[in-house]
Order: C-alpha cells, then structure tokens, then sequence
C-alpha cells in the first residue's frame, strides 16, 4: 500500500528529530554497507518505520522506553500487523543496545538483510 499524506508528513517531521539511537545507527547504514541500502523513518502506508531495508523486506524498529507501556504496545502490535500483511518482516532493537554499541547492532543488520537480499520492493517508495 503507497504512503498516506499523513505519513509521510510524519516520516519528514520524524527524520529531523530522530532520538539519539537512531542517529547512531543511521550514521553507520546510511551509506550502504556492503551494498544493501538501508532508508530511515520510511512511511509505509498509514504507519512510518524507523529504518527500512528494501532488498530485505526487513523493516527495523528502535525502541526506547515509551515501547514498554501498554498503550504503546497496542498500538506496535497493529503496526506490525499491518506490515507482516504486506509481506514485511519486523525486527525490533532496544535502543540501550544501540547507544551500547552501534557498530555491532549495525553489523547485524547488514549481516542480516544480506542473508535474506530479495528483489527491492518497489511498491513501497
């Protein structure tokens, strides 16, 4: 499903306050690593993932502390939803482990979408 107006007006606003985790880790996938390209606060249909990567179908979520309380979790269970029926897979890091060590969460992803590279999903720009 293309982006709603909606979300991608929030992915725009999302990209120029990104928490500290996110800048981390968007500092080291940015520049495709290892070839595969990697897009930040990426709105799909109603909803904006944090980092997606195309060629993966692998969206990628950093969660900080707010993920934790049940109003948050309702709300990223019917995201994750929505996504897994478009095809997506959902991955979901805390943020304590990015700030921990970015360099590692950031091979892993790379190690990760490059494992399950499939054709880039068009629909989805």
């Amino acid at each position: 499903m293309r982006a709603t107006r909606k979300s991608i007006r929030m992915a725009r606003q999302q990209r120029r306050n990104m928490s500290p985790a996110e800048v981390r880790l968007w500092n080291r996938l940015r520049r495709s690593p290892c070839g595969i390209g990697f897009r930040r606060q990426h709105p799909i249909g109603p909803y904006s993932a944090d980092f997606y990567c195309p060629a993966a179908k692998l969206v990628i979520e950093v969660d900080g502390l707010i993920h934790d309380f049940a109003e948050q979790s309702e709300h990223d269970e019917k995201r994750n939803a929505y996504m897994q029926e478009l095809g997506l897979r959902i991955i979901r890091i805390p943020a304590s482990d990015v700030l921990r060590d970015a360099d590692a969460a950031a091979g892993a992803l790379v190690e990760l979408c490059t494992n399950a590279a499939g054709p880039s999903t068009t629909q989805l720009r």
